[in-house]
């Protein structure tokens, strides 16, 4: 049986969670705040901690640019692409290594591992070839493709752990009654996996969503920009940085991701429940 806390215990983890919530939360309030804000109160010493009197003039920037409709299409054909194709991929991969023995299998796993320590940078000149070969630059699917390499490692990796912590006892239990291997993984395998497949998505997403240094390098045309990158264009040498126009930029880009996470996270709350259960 589960001890209950002290009240001493209790008041000090709620009170690390509320120092921990407004830690996170307090950049993405400022974020929104800044984007109501005119140039000199944004550079104001003294804050404006609610912006009563604001307007929508940085709003009305962002859109009359023109471009931001461009970078949003290109960034969700990528970030859908990448998260597609990354996730069928190592779901197979995952299956492939938690479930059978075969040569070489090892070696794969630590090839996993090895290939994450590898700095980005480092990769950038044999990337660039490869795709300025296969005259995939300045294309959605050749930035999905150096995507798709980046964030596949630590998918299959995660995704890993979720298969082998399902017993492959269930499965057998399973083709007992009659069902074939297939079969067994889908009905009874396959549904405890979806808060593995989740957790994974959403971090792919996120990565792919804001990955700025790999599109920077190609994606060099202005019509195949990704949000990070139409969003450095309000840094100029000549005028500054406009911190209105980044400001309420920052907060339409993080709309999608929060409007995605709140499609899956009742789903991963529910394959959490499910798996405990049935597991």
């Amino acid at each position: 049986m589960a001890r209950t806390p002290t009240r001493p215990v209790r008041w000090l983890a709620d009170g690390t969670g509320l120092v921990a919530f407004v830690l996170a939360a307090f950049p993405v309030y400022w974020m929104v705040n800044s984007s109501f804000l005119d140039r000199n109160e944004i550079r104001n010493p003294v804050p404006t901690w609610v912006p009563f009197g604001g307007d929508l003039d940085n709003f009305r920037t962002v859109f009359s640019s023109g471009q931001f409709v461009d970078a949003m299409k290109v960034s969700l054909m990528v970030t859908g692409l990448t998260l597609a194709v990354a996730l069928t991929f190592a779901f197979v991969a995952a299956v492939a290594v938690s479930r059978f023995r075969f040569r070489g299998r090892l070696s794969f796993i630590v090839t996993l591992l090895v290939i994450q320590m590898i700095p980005a940078e480092g990769l950038f000149i044999s990337q660039y070839k490869m795709l300025e070969t296969m005259e995939l630059l300045n294309t959605v699917v050749g930035l999905t493709i150096v995507y798709v390499a980046g964030v596949l490692p630590f998918t299959i990796w995660t995704l890993r752990g979720f298969v082998e912590g399902v017993p492959y006892e269930l499965e057998e239990a399973a083709m007992m009654d009659g069902c074939t291997r297939i079969q067994a993984f889908l009905r009874v395998t396959f549904p405890l996996l979806a808060p593995g497949l989740v957790a994974t998505g959403v971090f792919g997403f996120i990565q792919a969503w804001n990955e700025f240094t790999l599109a920077l390098v190609v994606m060099t045309r202005e019509d195949q920009r990704t949000l990070p990158l139409w969003l450095s264009t309000f840094t100029d040498v000549n005028r500054g940085t406009d911190w209105g126009g980044i400001m309420a930029g920052s907060t339409l880009i993080a709309v999608p991701v929060i409007v995605f996470f709140l499609l899956v996270q009742g789903r991963m709350a529910s394959g959490l429940t499910a798996g405990a259960v049935k597991g």
